[in-house]
């Protein structure tokens, strides 16, 4: 593996925060303790990525579909309790 990165410089706390994950036995360095938050980084973003890709979506739907207002939402929304009401007894 090829390193990007020969020197990483750290806040004091981050640095202290590493060296007591290492020294606690969670990492065998602060190398790997680097990794983990930048895969946990990573993966944030591609969380984010797809959300914002289900927003566009949503979005494109609505578009296309027409959107509601609030009132015709809670219109729905009173229509949908009351059949589930009446089903009930």
């Amino acid at each position: 593996m090829i390193s990007l990165m020969d020197n990483v410089t750290l806040p004091p706390e981050l640095e202290r925060f590493a060296a007591e994950a290492v020294a606690a036995g969670r990492y065998r360095d602060v190398s790997e303790v680097v990794r983990a938050g930048l895969s946990l980084l990573q993966r944030a973003e591609a969380e984010v990525a797809e959300f914002v890709v289900s927003l566009e979506e949503a979005r494109a739907e609505g578009e296309r579909d027409g959107f509601l207002n609030a009132e015709q939402v809670e219109q729905r929304v009173r229509a949908i309790v009351e059949v589930a009401a009446a089903r009930r007894g």
